[in-house]
């Protein structure tokens, strides 16, 4: 087809008036022109007509594979591959009067279509992985592993291909000779070498990601990634500093990634007040006929004094002392006050845990810990949401006749021995 294919454009040419010399160039450019519409036409099929019916036809199956393999754009990626071999097929009879040049494009035309080829593999693996993740021995025996390292020597491979067809050599004769220095290019390149597998591993897991916030204190590392490359990962800190980590030290080393937060309905508040156990006592009657008056604490208790009287009715419990029976106390109503302001905070995500707990009592008071999300998760608009809600603590605990424990300090000693003086 080459030759044949020419010679008849050329004669046909010739045939036509025109000077054999002319009918040369001619007959090259309307084969080109040819040569890149069919290509241009088959880009266009395969991109538009060819995978969407493709993707029409693997949503309409009830398959699940299908799905995956169209997800991980494997035929997206394949598609380039058609008008690369038409060209390839076609480029003796555009250019057989220019070898090198022929020569050249072909070997980048071989190139491309081995990258093309290597994509697709990737994205099909890929699909595998998935389509076994759906079984339930996925759960106990996951293969992703195996995955990566079939990956891993399917680009070795293909980098050794690609390099033999720049140098022209055969890819044995090129892994012969890397053979022989086997010892000395892991010496030299070690770095690179791990900071390769270092990218793959956070490509392939996606543990890390440009924009996503870190932490790593060992390497004085708090912020967002910038950049990733092949050897380093560079952080800009809280302060504006920037923190350069090795690739591979965030596959060998521990640090957290606020990503998943960011990508969440909030951000977690979790912080604890220690109240004096000293002051934790039964409620009055006076007290909750004083505590009945703050608006959110109303239904409550006014549902658990119901309950109580219930509870103390039916096993007849002498009520002249409170010990008998079932009584609230001053930090259980606290409890419930705070839990239903954080509900009804404006910027306390309702859709997420709200906790209100109490821990178990130190040596400085009983821990009274808040567990919820702020819907706002922007660091600083979060610190004054958390910062308001403890104001707020601080100010009304003293509204339940409870006292926030606080270390003794130099002016608390002189006042109390200035009290016993005067007394």
């Amino acid at each position: 087809m080459d030759g044949t294919l020419g010679d008849k454009i050329a004669e046909w040419l010739m045939q036509m008036g025109m000077a054999a010399q002319y009918a040369g160039w001619t007959k090259n450019l309307i084969i080109f022109t040819l040569m890149i519409g069919l290509a241009f036409l088959l880009d266009r099929f395969g991109k538009s007509m060819l995978i969407r019916t493709v993707t029409r036809i693997a949503r309409k199956t009830e398959t699940q594979w299908d799905n995956m393999i169209i997800n991980r754009r494997v035929f997206h990626r394949l598609a380039p591959l058609l008008p690369a071999i038409v060209i390839y097929l076609l480029l003796p009879s555009a250019l057989r009067e220019m070898p090198k040049v022929m020569a050249l494009v072909q070997d980048g035309l071989k190139i491309y279509m081995a990258l093309i080829i290597i994509r697709s593999l990737d994205a099909l693996l890929s699909a595998l992985n998935d389509i076994y993740r759906t079984y339930d021995i996925a759960v106990s025996k996951p293969i992703k592993g195996y995955i990566q390292v079939v990956k891993i020597i399917m680009y070795l491979i293909g980098g050794v291909i690609i390099i033999s067809m720049l140098i022209g050599k055969s890819p044995y004769t090129l892994l012969a000779g890397l053979g022989a220095m086997t010892a000395v290019l892991m010496l030299v390149f070690q770095d690179i070498i791990l900071g390769l597998v270092g990218s793959v591993q956070l490509s392939a897991n996606d543990m890390a990601r440009v924009g996503d916030w870190i932490s790593m204190p060992q390497y004085n590392a708090d912020g967002p990634i910038e950049e990733i490359s092949l050897a380093t990962v560079k952080v800009r800190n809280w302060d504006r500093t920037i923190s350069t980590i090795p690739t591979y030290a965030l596959i060998t080393n521990s640090f957290q990634n606020w990503r998943g937060m960011e990508e969440s309905g909030g951000r977690r508040i979790m912080r604890s007040i220690k109240l004096d156990q000293n002051t934790v006592r039964f409620l009055r009657a006076e007290d909750i006929e004083k505590l009945s008056k703050i608006q959110i604490l109303k239904d409550h208790l006014d549902l658990k004094k119901k309950e109580l009287s219930a509870y103390n009715e039916k096993y007849q419990v002498d009520n002249a002392i409170l010990v008998n029976g079932r009584r609230m106390t001053n930090l259980g109503v606290l409890r419930a006050y705070v839990q239903q302001y954080l509900r009804r905070h404006p910027m306390i995500n309702n859709d997420m845990l709200i906790l209100v707990r109490q821990m178990e009592p130190t040596e400085t008071g009983i821990p009274l810990q808040l567990y919820c999300f702020s819907s706002d998760k922007a660091w600083a608009n979060y610190e004054s949401i958390q910062a308001d809600i403890f104001d707020h603590m601080l100010a009304v605990i003293p509204e339940f006749d409870l006292k926030v424990y606080q270390n003794p300090t130099g002016a608390d000693l002189r006042s109390l021995r200035q009290t016993k003086t005067e007394a």
